[in-house]
């Protein structure tokens, strides 16, 4: 059931079999069904999230109503609002099933005991944060450098197993901009040329 995630955390550290009998015993599994919330704004996250199958998309809501996807996560990927998760306060978040998945959950109350038990698995979730971190820095260096188009096409190049399942307005969302203007990008090929106005 949780081989995915025993080979992801081989990537970074070694587990023996009894570490993942260890961790294998903590773990949750569910099935979520698409537009189900693993995490609504304003309750307090009790868990990180690892995606078996399926896709994932966390998003706020701004005053004028509209969502701003900040992050999705796909098959390998955790996911969680650390901030909540770790100084126990309400979330500004929502995360949702794009499609019916199955995760691997790893409560709060039990993370640190089961790191006690396998100190290597501080190390991997270190790594994974420092990943998720990079992540997030280069992510901010685009939307302040690039235009609008360059990262719409840069996001395809990149995470192209996200274009094929996310509909479009999500990543528009996740870009920071409206899904007309995806429409305007996409149909540059077929029409006078001209950039859109990013």
């Amino acid at each position: 059931m949780y081989e995915s995630l025993f080979a992801h955390i081989r990537k970074f550290v070694p587990l023996s079999k009894e570490e993942e009998e260890i961790l294998h015993s903590t773990l949750r599994y569910k099935k979520v069904r698409k537009k189900e919330f693993l995490l609504k704004e304003k309750e307090v996250c009790t868990a990180n999230h690892f995606v078996l199958k399926g896709c994932f998309r966390m998003y706020f809501t701004q005053e004028n109503g509209v969502e701003q996807i900040i992050q999705f996560a796909i098959e390998n990927w955790w996911i969680t609002d650390f901030q909540s998760l770790d100084w126990q306060q309400p979330s500004h978040y929502y995360i949702q099933a794009v499609e019916t998945s199955e995760i691997a959950i790893l409560d709060r109350r039990v993370t640190a005991e089961v790191c006690d038990l396998i100190p290597k698995l501080d190390r991997y979730f270190r790594l994974i944060v420092q990943r998720a971190f990079a992540a997030s820095q280069q992510n901010l260096l685009f939307i302040y450098t690039f235009s609008g188009e360059e990262r719409y096409h840069h996001f395809n190049e990149a995470f192209p197993e996200f274009v094929q399942r996310v509909p479009q307005y999500m990543v528009a969302s996740y870009l920071g901009f409206t899904p007309e203007f995806v429409s305007k990008i996409k149909s540059r090929r077929t029409g006078d040329g001209k950039p859109p106005i990013s």
